[in-house]
């Protein structure tokens, strides 16, 4: 992929490590630990690199224990269901991969990974002149978006990929652009993480709303003016669930201004080191990956991947 300046690779470890669990089948080291999710997610860490050849790399993790969300709606993602415990004991092992390869790993109580990421999105464009990357298997981080963050995300399984610019998110949600995206969320909801959000109200007449009124405050505002703009039963509807309208575009904002320590020279990707990958590789039985590995870098005849 062609680079017009530096590029940072934000990488969301807990949404592949889920993605590759649940599309893989089981697969187990010499010792019988079970590491699908590991094997998914570093096939797909080197897909990227070779692809995108990121001159900077950082990997972001959620923490177990409630977030500001769950303060805010102790009903927050309440109906998820729980991951399998096989899921959850891979994401050392991944976090041990990443440090075998130098990446610094950022993670925060009380908060999720997507907060960590939109901070980092959110201080490299403020600081510096590098184009964010944000790998994810998360529609979510799509509001993150702008003429200097991209999001990387896969649909479906481990192959199916897009790259959302700001283009691609508009043509996704009809017009919408990303910074509007929780304002959509406020209206329509979040079923996979128990946003109410205005009950009645379905994709296609929050996009309308949104399209017209720009946000959910701009809405209310219209509505306090008794404008006839609104027909009555949706007026209705929607003074009645303005609270959880408020609430929901709250719950469904990524916080871009989370405190913690980050340095973009800590994050300089300098390379796979050659030995310490097959070390890393030959400690999971990954031999096939390996193989792949070995055969690419001798038909690039390059250090794309070495």
């Amino acid at each position: 992929m062609k680079k017009e300046k530096k590029r940072l690779v934000v990488i969301d470890s807990n949404a592949l490590i889920h993605r590759a669990y649940h599309a893989l089948p089981p697969l187990t080291t010499p010792k019988g630990e079970l590491v699908n999710a590991v094997y998914g997610f570093l096939s797909i860490f080197f897909k990227v690199v070779k692809e995108l050849e990121p001159d900077y790399m950082a990997a972001t993790f959620d923490l177990p224990g409630p977030t500001f969300r769950h303060k805010k709606f102790k009903d927050y993602k309440g109906k998820r269901v729980k991951a399998p415990d096989e899921l959850y004991e891979q994401i050392p092992k991944v976090k041990s991969v990443l440090r075998d390869f130098d990446i610094p790993v950022f993670e925060k109580q009380g908060y999720e990974a997507d907060d960590i990421i939109g901070t980092i999105a959110h201080l490299t464009k403020k600081s510096f002149d590098v184009e964010t990357i944000i790998l994810t298997g998360d529609m979510d981080a799509l509001q993150l978006v702008n003429e200097q963050t991209k999001v990387y995300t896969l649909r479906k399984g481990l192959k199916d990929i897009v790259l959302y610019d700001e283009r691609l998110v508009k043509e996704k949600y009809q017009g919408l652009t990303p910074d509007q995206l929780a304002d959509f969320k406020g209206l329509r909801g979040d079923p996979s993480d128990n946003i109410p959000g205005v009950p009645g109200i379905g994709e296609k007449t929050a996009i309308q709303l949104i399209q017209e009124f720009d946000s959910i405050e701009n809405l209310y505002q219209e509505l306090d003016r008794q404008s006839e703009k609104i027909r009555e039963k949706l007026r209705k509807l929607l003074i009645d669930n303005k609270d959880s309208a408020l609430l929901s575009k709250e719950l469904g904002q990524i916080k871009c201004d989370v405190s913690f320590e980050f340095d973009l020279k800590k994050c300089v990707w300098r390379g796979f080191d050659e030995e310490k990958t097959a070390e890393t590789l030959e400690k999971f039985g990954f031999h096939s990956l390996a193989k792949r590995l070995s055969k690419e870098k001798e038909q690039t005849n390059n250090m794309t991947l070495f």
